[in-house]
């Protein structure tokens, strides 16, 4: 009978932890639709902007501010979306990996490409002590993965992998095309309130009456605040692509420790200034972590908390 009360509860405990444990695929489905959610929120900003400038001046203004906010944040985006990768690489001066140099790269990259059933992506290095990497191209045929000196040589077998893994997700999510879609209309919601600011003053409208006037002031505080709302939520989008990325991980290595105690090292190590000035602020929201270690945490972050990420690997 004590016997048996010993297995009934550590079957108990093993169904209590199973309970805890959190399922990749659950956290990847849950962050894509976040993810749209966020990106269905600025586009309601926009629009709700628009609605506001329609008000107080002239519909047919709205339409032609919209046509000139979208060309402009078209040519910046679309130019910089063909070459997202070749930017990237020439502002780390990252030098293409050699087989021969960087053999636990190739593996990693190699075994990850069979996992993921992606064609191989273009492999470069960085020199930097630091342990980072980061993937980029407009789609898996075009893909790019760059990784540190510090990264190839720093984490173990497993830990490579997991990083690569996480690199990996991003090509196989279209991360670069979604961040790409998101920038096009955070760029729409700027440029339509700049431009709207600008011409506000030389425009003949007059409201004399209160209405009017409350117009007006809505507007204006519209435009002041939908590109801060914007840029937040586009923030946001990042971290949430972020977590789905490391989820995306585990399913590609079926072991979460790997990305996980990458993660590890890479919080507990230190950074110099000399090391941090190699990085461009610009390409930083590329990178698996942020690679200046700054303390911003929350709403103006690019990257969740490293403490929360890997606090939801140990859960998987």
């Amino acid at each position: 009978m004590k016997f048996y009360k010993t297995k009934l509860y550590k079957q108990d405990i093993f169904l209590i932890n199973m309970a805890e444990r959190l399922s990749f695929h659950e956290q990847i489905r849950n962050n894509k639709i976040k993810s749209f959610i966020l990106i269905v929120s600025i586009f309601i900003f926009f629009i709700l902007l628009g609605a506001l400038i329609s008000f107080v001046l002239d519909p047919s203004y709205f339409f032609i501010i919209t046509i000139m906010a979208t060309i402009l944040s078209l040519v910046y985006v679309v130019l910089s979306y063909y070459n997202s990768d070749k930017l990237a690489l020439a502002s780390v001066n990252a030098k293409p990996a050699s087989r021969e140099e960087h053999r636990e790269f190739f593996h990693a990259v190699e075994n990850m490409k069979i996992a993921s059933g992606l064609p191989m992506p273009k492999l470069y290095v960085m020199d930097s002590s630091e342990i980072n990497a980061f993937a980029s191209g407009r789609d898996p045929e075009h893909a790019i993965i760059c990784a540190t000196t510090g990264c190839i040589e720093k984490l173990s077998k497993q830990e490579l992998e997991g990083v690569i893994a996480h690199e990996m997700s991003h090509i196989a999510n279209y991360d670069i095309r979604f961040m790409t879609l998101t920038a096009v209309l955070v760029g729409l919601v700027s440029i339509t309130a700049q431009i709207f600011l600008r011409n506000l003053w030389f425009s003949n409208n007059e409201r004399d009456n209160k209405g009017g006037v409350i117009l007006m002031l809505l507007a204006v505080i519209a435009a002041i605040l939908a590109p801060i709302a914007a840029e937040l939520v586009s923030l946001a989008i990042s971290r949430k692509r972020e977590f789905t990325a490391d989820a995306t991980a585990v399913k590609f290595t079926r072991y979460p420790p790997g990305l996980k105690n990458a993660l590890t090292k890479i919080k507990h190590e230190h950074v110099s200034e000399q090391e941090k000035r190699k990085y461009p602020k610009a390409v930083a929201p590329l990178f698996i972590s942020d690679p200046f270690k700054k303390k911003i945490k929350g709403l103006f972050s690019t990257h969740p908390d490293i403490d929360d990420r890997i606090r939801v690997l140990g859960k998987m």
